[in-house]
């Protein structure tokens, strides 16, 4: 009678779940448009990045048991330290293949749960810390064109990483902050000279911002500044941080509101996009910082014992450069936490996938966000936000989503429990792929996308250098309202971008150079690559022509 009991609650659950999307959807409307790309790739996309060779590199953790996807050529992993299964055929790692719209199993032998990674100069991931056998692993996969796969070397950390966050240094170096009970930082690659050292830095800001048992300052959130300095958010508040002398130069106030922004009350944040005019200072660019919702103190308190407390609908906005800055408050159209934040393009920022009540953790979060929506930095405070056309499929806890170079989001993940579950829960467990694309890629502005002719892919440059875009529009050129921008794509999981930039370099109108006409619906205009690696450090970047806020495809340049 107990089991029956039961079984009727999740039933009623259920019900009570799919009316209220049915509602979302009914009423939907907004800008955007979703497309199922894959209905299962075996496995839940918990971190994603994409490569500068347009596969995308995806994983979750080997700990729950056995996924939905063979490993090729009867290969198995044999790991008696694993906590769910000693031999395991299946893989918990795949690389997709953006134009086929296929994948490929990978094989991972440590646990990669709750890790963190970014991009080197040279392209290749540098993937760090997890869970168990995988706590102090560094992993490493290298673009190639067919059979790659992951190289791990254990004890490549000097401490122990879960929930960490990593960033590319001006150096070519990457940072690794924080984590479980690590009030600490390190680097990646070591320094010869500290080979024989600790190898780690104190960082006591994490101490001071860790609350009793529930800590909200996992996966903080890290910046680099144009002054090469670190912006480091945790849980209310930040600091501007000299890694290189190990001080802090500036500590900002806290957040309004006092409320958590950082795993597991998780919000999100992005650096905004920095304007770089090549005959003015640097050190003049502004530089914005926004944060975006999370969850009221005693939230995850709550939700343990099935209090599923309203998220916060709230984003804090900083100069953090200004003499005495301030945060702007700004309210989104609903509660949100565990979304992602992504730069587009066209430097308005994406809020996608998540929820409006509980927090990240197993369960613990109800009434899914299904609305994307469009923050535009450049707008009035006040009419920024635009609701976009929602999903029908939840992206809850271990959710992701990247920007892919046509200009699409790659949306996929979603597992709040232990293991793999797809029956009798609120919230089965996602393999799927969705991309949604923007408004600006829908067809009634296909006369307006530019198509940029020259520099061809891959191109090499240095910092500094004067580049000539060569693009093609096909409609009336209006001269007064071209940009060109560059992103860092970064490494996604649990909510945050990692290594995320995007820069303006240059349009109609900017020092940079005018637009001139280069030939029947071409047209040319002259940029400037940033001077300093503190504005762009080394590596692949995506450079986009926008015109009117509608971005070509992007083509994949590499500053060395």
């Amino acid at each position: 009678m107990a089991g029956t009991a039961v079984m009727i609650l999740i039933l009623l659950g259920h019900t009570l779940y799919l009316f209220s999307t049915s509602n979302v959807a009914a009423g939907g409307g907004g800008g955007g448009s979703w497309r199922r790309l894959q209905e299962s790739i075996g496995i839940s996309a918990m971190h994603m990045q994409l490569l500068h060779n347009d596969r995308v590199v995806i994983f979750d953790r080997t700990d729950f048991g056995r996924s939905n996807l063979s490993l090729p050529n009867g290969r198995c992993r044999d790991d008696p330290r694993d906590t769910a299964l000693h031999v395991d055929c299946t893989a918990h790692s795949v690389e997709y293949d953006v134009a086929a719209n296929s994948f490929r199993p990978l094989t991972i032998r440590t646990d990669t749960w709750c890790s963190s990674g970014s991009v080197m100069p040279d392209g290749q991931l540098v993937q760090t810390g997890g869970y168990n056998d995988g706590i102090r692993c560094v992993r490493i996969f290298k673009p190639c064109r067919s059979d790659c796969d992951w190289e791990e070397v254990d004890g490549g950390l000097s401490v122990r990483r879960w929930y960490s966050t990593n960033h590319l240094l001006p150096d070519g170096r990457q940072i690794i902050v924080g984590g479980r009970r690590q009030f600490t930082y390190e680097f990646y690659p070591k320094a010869a000279a500290a080979a024989a050292a600790s190898g780690t830095y104190s960082l006591p800001f994490l101490a001071e911002t860790s609350d009793p048992k529930v800590e909200n300052n996992l996966y903080p959130f890290v910046h680099l500044n144009i002054d090469g300095n670190l912006f480091i958010f945790a849980n209310n508040r930040a600091i501007l941080f000299d890694y290189i002398k190990n001080k802090v130069v500036k500590t900002y106030p806290e957040i309004p509101g006092g409320d958590p922004r950082s795993y597991p009350s998780t919000g999100s944040s992005a650096l905004l996009p920095l304007r770089v005019e090549p005959e003015a200072d640097d050190l003049a660019i502004e530089v914005e910082v926004l944060v975006c919702g999370g969850a009221p103190k005693g939230s995850y308190a709550k939700a343990m014992v099935g209090d599923f407390v309203e998220a916060l609908n709230t984003c804090g906005r900083i100069k953090i450069n200004d003499p005495d800055p301030k945060w702007a408050i700004e309210t989104m159209p609903e509660p949100r936490v565990m979304s992602d934040m992504l730069l587009l393009p066209n430097g308005d920022v994406l809020i996608i996938n998540g929820c409006s009540e509980g927090t990240a953790g197993w369960e613990n979060g109800r009434r899914p966000a299904l609305r994307p929506v469009i923050y535009r930095p450049g707008r009035p405070a006040g009419g920024r936000f635009d609701v976009q056309s929602p999903n029908g499929t939840p992206r809850m806890y271990h959710s992701s989503a990247i920007l892919l170079r046509d200009g699409r989001v790659l949306v996929g993940g979603s597992n709040p429990h232990i293991y793999y579950n797809f029956t009798g829960v609120l919230f089965p467990t996602e393999l799927s792929l969705d991309a949604f694309s923007p408004e600006y890629l829908d067809g009634q502005f296909a006369a307006e996308r530019p198509k940029i002719r020259l520099p061809s892919s891959q191109t090499e440059v240095t910092h500094g250098e004067r580049l000539t875009v060569e693009f093609e529009v096909a409609g009336t050129l209006d001269k007064g309202d071209v940009a060109v921008t560059m992103l860092g794509p970064p490494f996604a999981t649990h909510s945050f971008s990692m290594n995320q930039r995007l820069l303006v370099i240059g349009g109609s109108g900017s020092g940079s150079g005018k637009l001139e006409v280069a030939g029947p619906a071409t047209y040319k205009v002259e940029v400037v690559v940033p001077r300093t690696a503190n504005l762009a450090p080394p590596g692949f970047y995506l450079l986009f022509v926008v015109y009117r806020e509608i971005p070509s495809e992007g083509i994949w340049v590499n500053i060395r």
